[in-house]
């Protein structure tokens, strides 16, 4: 995935501290970010869609987590608005955040 930030060094960390999404390597002998193996979903949403938040904002990401309690405990400690979806999916639990940039992200555990 790749996408426009204001500042992408402060994104980049942002990222690899809230979800441990190791930044780009900079030579090829680093290994980059692995996730375990799951479904990739490709899903392209109306251009007017409020799903995302902002609606200057193009793109969201959903992080798959193994447990969501804990993510939540541990982004909310370090000063991060989570809400929770109250209801319980077929798919799983999700929860919203944004990023240091203002970009939605999702949380779930399925």
């Amino acid at each position: 995935m790749f996408f426009r930030a204001r500042d992408p060094d402060t994104l980049s960390a942002w990222y690899n501290d809230m979800f441990g999404v190791s930044r780009v390597p900079r030579d090829y002998s680093t290994a980059p970010w692995m996730q375990q193996a799951g479904a990739t979903v490709f899903a392209p949403f109306p251009s007017d869609t409020d799903y995302f938040g902002n609606p200057g904002r193009a793109w969201m990401i959903n992080f798959r987590v193994a447990i969501l309690d804990r993510m939540v405990a541990q982004l909310r400690a370090k000063g991060i608005e989570v809400t929770v979806d109250p209801e319980i999916y077929p798919n799983g639990r999700f929860v919203r955040l944004s990023d240091s940039d203002g970009n939605r992200a999702l949380g779930a555990q399925g």
